[in-house]
């Protein structure tokens, strides 16, 4: 007999590092159509989190951000499909310890400059197929960032515990410039000089049904 678990999670964005340890840029392509799914809540929310990291010249930082209702459906232990939000308001800065300057630092990633959220409240990541080589799963997509569709694919891994199912992904970088992210991109502005922030975006993510 099939089980099902349905997830909520969501695949999302913040600016990234530049330094040697980062991770190689996942390709953005064109979106791929899918039908719309059904959409079902089985997340557990205070399990599931999603990590972000960014840097510039002479600084970094990093944070998380949580998530709406989505659905990953799993049957015998494969992913079939998946859904995924993420709560753009939600995002949060770990590694300023003022709480007056983190919320300055959310503020401004807020903003009309970065992700715009009073227009662009959530993200979406939508799966459009599953691979699986030796256990590794490469989850491809369509990840939604303000008015930009494009298609990823994700390194990723699925396990079951106590019936309880943990999506996870590995650590991948995302470039923002790719969907209209503009403030201080070498891609789009002239002239920054040590200015700048780094165009990719590090990210990764853990996401926990319910029991």
């Amino acid at each position: 007999m099939k089980k099902i678990y349905i997830v909520t999670v969501a695949v999302f964005l913040v600016f990234i590092s530049c330094n040697k340890d980062k991770k190689e840029k996942i390709a953005a392509k064109e979106e791929v159509k899918v039908e719309k799914m059904v959409a079902l809540n089985n997340i557990d929310l205070a399990t599931s989190i999603m990590t972000w990291k960014g840097t510039k010249p002479g600084g970094s930082h990093d944070g998380t951000i949580g998530f709406n209702e989505s659905s990953l459906v799993v049957e015998n232990g494969k992913i079939t499909g998946g859904e995924f939000s993420i709560d753009m308001a939600s995002m949060k800065c770990l590694d300023i310890e003022d709480p007056k300057k983190a919320a300055g630092l959310v503020k401004h990633l807020s903003n009309a400059d970065f992700f715009d959220i009073a227009i662009y409240p959530t993200s979406k990541f939508v799966i459009t197929s599953v691979s699986n080589t030796e256990g590794k799963l490469a989850v491809t997509g369509n990840l939604t960032v303000k008015d930009v569709t494009k298609s990823i694919t994700i390194p990723a891994s699925i396990s079951e515990d106590g019936g309880v199912v943990t999506f996870k992904s590995e650590v991948f970088s995302i470039d923002r410039a790719d969907f209209n992210v503009k403030y201080g991109s070498k891609k789009w502005f002239d002239n920054l000089k040590d200015k700048f922030i780094d165009d990719l975006v590090e990210m990764s993510f853990v996401v926990k049904t319910k029991i």
